[in-house]
């Protein structure tokens, strides 16, 4: 399945493999255009280039992850027909490649920066990757959940894909979260993609400043939401095979 799916995903038309890197690639371009013609150079003691470069992988991953777990089921029906494959296998097949294809695409943009002589070394490591699989099992979990919604409710995709827009400036991708006043900072804070977005960015540079965060509670809403996925595709596992 995780051949298939990487198969599908590099190679699934002639230029699929290069959209996977253009599309994130040409967002962080586009927004460091735009603050080189505001003037702005630093965003909360961060350099604004690898600032937006962080916020932009960050949320991509999360998305794509989150999309690719949603439409798992509808791409590996023929799976079904084997015994032994369960709906949440195809889901978690399909996560996976995410996270690899996502790896290859921000290993790309970060030899880029490197060449261009922008800050790329992380002063904290163990916490960058703990915030990177803290924000793709938010992904994993938000697709799990999306895809038996969407079984149950038709409809229900349509609202799913328009709430993506928006959660991209209420989590502090393009906008920093310090510019926003209390108390709608605090209740921002607990958005959990923006808590792994700021937890991995505060890992390049010790002056960085920004709201409170903390690993705990990210997994913490990684493993509700990934709980309450797997009961989901467990109490509905016919049903989703069926459909």
């Amino acid at each position: 399945m995780f051949l298939k799916d990487a198969l599908t995903r590099f190679f699934g038309n002639r230029a699929a493999w290069a959209w996977l890197i253009l599309e994130p690639s040409l967002h962080i371009l586009v927004m460091v255009f735009m603050s080189t013609v505001i003037r702005a150079k630093t965003v909360s003691g961060a350099e604004v280039e690898t600032w937006l470069m962080i916020g932009m992988l960050g949320f991509f991953l999360f998305r794509r992850t989150g999309v690719q777990s949603l439409h798992a089921l509808d791409c590996n029906k023929a799976f079904f027909a084997f015994r032994q494959v369960r709906p949440f296998d195809v889901a978690i097949s399909a996560s996976t490649v995410e996270l690899f294809s996502m790896s290859l695409v921000a290993l790309f943009i970060v030899i880029v920066y490197a060449f261009l002589g922008f800050t790329i070394i992380p002063l904290d490591v163990l916490s960058l990757i703990a915030a990177i699989l803290g924000l793709w099992f938010l992904g994993v979990g938000y697709g799990l959940i999306s895809s038996v919604c969407m079984r149950i409710v038709r409809d229900s995709g349509h609202i799913l894909q328009i709430i993506m827009a928006p959660l991209m400036f209420v989590s502090g991708v393009i906008i920093p979260i310090n510019v926003i006043p209390e108390p709608y900072r605090d209740y921002l804070s607990y958005n959990p993609i923006l808590q792994g977005l700021e937890i991995a960015r505060s890992c390049f540079w010790s002056t960085y400043h920004t709201v409170d965060t903390s690993l705990g509670y990210l997994y913490t809403v990684d493993l509700v939401m990934l709980v309450i996925g797997l009961a989901l595709y467990r109490a509905l596992e016919t049903r989703l095979v069926a459909q």
